[in-house]
């Protein structure tokens, strides 16, 4: 690509692309807990409901070639599934097919949950000039929904990684931040499960302002070196759960910011990427809290960083509590465990004024395996708001078949069990 079609490039994104951070930047409310519809429903078994239509995208026009613009006929389709007045899905047979961005908008007037199957393949445009409203498929205002098949969701990301900027360094307020493919807002007892993302532009899968999402058996898959494609983004929500998921992507694997309250990670598969991470928080004035996440029975490969709680320093107030960590195992895992208040300031020379936010009640339990760090442990905490009620149980780390070293700034550890890692003198 010549210099002048980068410059078109650029330009089209930062005039198209409102939505400039991970957060959006808007102060907004934690979502209410309301009654779960899927619990003790068996969601590994997908059921037609009685007289549930299909409604194939390709009966309204859609073109399974991978050249031709599907998207009116995908939208046509969901708004025969979404007003219908018997329960109905959305179909995405077998072929691929290319759409701009779309809103799925509800709410619907179909009875019961509603549900869009895909089978084939979706392709981005690799149009920036269609991205107006900052992401690719925008599923919001629904009660009740599925993303259930085999199918496949590709971002088509290349042509656009090169354009990516660090919002964390580059935090000025017309920091572009790239389209994610999955992007739930406002989304109530919703299902994301067996589908495939692959080279998103953004984030493969970003949640927010939502309550009771299982986002199961997943498959999400980028270059290790593709810039900001986090797998799974929560934002402002509450009452999610994550489970037999496999991710290998360019950036965390999961990263949960501010106004989260129970998660529940299980059975994860990550790296490549970047770890599991809570933060960064204190970016923004007036976060709400992180409480009450739990990754449990997971296995991290060849990640940069393993379990991480990151803040900013000299920046806003903000707190995260109740976070546990346990039966997890490191493979050549840098930086395995770490808590970083001194986020994108050098931690040997940071003259930055201490984090505000305050960490308490952090467990680390049965956590075994290698670590590419000499340093495997290390908790940096605010020199203000020391972290409380640190807790490391049976953690076992090596490197080159030797116990790894720990560093603790502003906290003080307990440890219960038996742990290889150096305590922190």
């Amino acid at each position: 690509m010549g210099n002048a079609g980068r410059l078109i490039i650029v330009l089209a994104l930062c005039i198209t692309l409102v939505r400039c951070d991970e957060d959006g930047g808007n102060q907004r409310k934690m979502p209410v807990a309301v009654p779960d519809m899927f619990k003790g429903v068996n969601l590994a078994k997908d059921v037609l409901v009685a007289g549930e239509k299909i409604i194939n995208v390709m009966s309204f026009g859609a073109k399974p070639d991978g050249k031709s613009d599907s998207t009116q006929g995908f939208m046509q389709a969901w708004q025969a599934t979404c007003k219908s007045t018997t329960p109905a899905r959305m179909y995405v047979p077998a072929g691929s097919f290319l759409v701009d961005s779309m809103f799925f908008q509800g709410p619907c007037t179909t009875p019961g949950d509603i549900t869009v199957q895909v089978e084939g393949t979706v392709l981005a445009s690799t149009d920036p000039s269609v991205y107006e409203n900052g992401e690719w498929l925008m599923f919001e205002n629904l009660n009740g929904f599925k993303l259930i098949g085999s199918g496949t969701f590709d971002g088509q990301g290349k042509s656009f990684w090169e354009f990516n900027v660090n919002c964390d360094k580059n935090q000025g307020s017309t920091c572009v931040r790239l389209p994610s493919s999955i992007f739930f807002n406002n989304v109530t007892n919703g299902l994301i499960q067996n589908i495939n993302s692959l080279n998103p532009k953004g984030f493969h899968i970003f949640l927010t302002n939502s309550a009771n999402i299982r986002v199961r058996k997943v498959k999400l898959t980028a270059p290790a070196d593709s810039p900001n494609t986090d797998g799974i983004h929560i934002s402002h929500s509450i009452n999610i759960i994550a489970s037999k998921n496999t991710i290998a992507t360019g950036d965390d694997c999961v990263s949960i910011i501010q106004g989260v309250k129970n998660v529940a990670i299980n059975r994860l598969t990550c790296g490549p990427g970047h770890g599991i991470s809570i933060g960064s928080l204190g970016k923004y004035e007036d976060e709400l809290e992180v409480s009450n996440i739990m990754v449990q029975d997971s296995t991290l490969v060849g990640t940069t960083n393993g379990l991480r709680l990151k803040a900013w320093p000299d920046k806003y107030p903000g707190a995260a509590s109740s976070i546990f960590f346990t039966g997890i195992t490191m493979n050549n895992v840098k930086n395995p465990i770490i808590i970083d208040e001194q986020y994108e300031c050098d931690p040997d020379n940071c003259k930055a004024k201490p984090s505000l936010v305050k960490l308490s009640n952090i467990r680390f339990t049965n956590i075994r395996g290698t670590s590419l760090s000499p340093i495997g442990v290390d908790l940096r905490c605010s020199q203000k708001f020391p972290c409380q009620d640190v807790v490391l149980q049976n953690v076992d780390l090596r490197m080159g078949g030797k116990p790894v070293a720990s560093r603790c700034v502003s906290v003080k550890p307990s440890y219960l069990g038996i742990n290889t890692p150096l305590a922190c003198s």
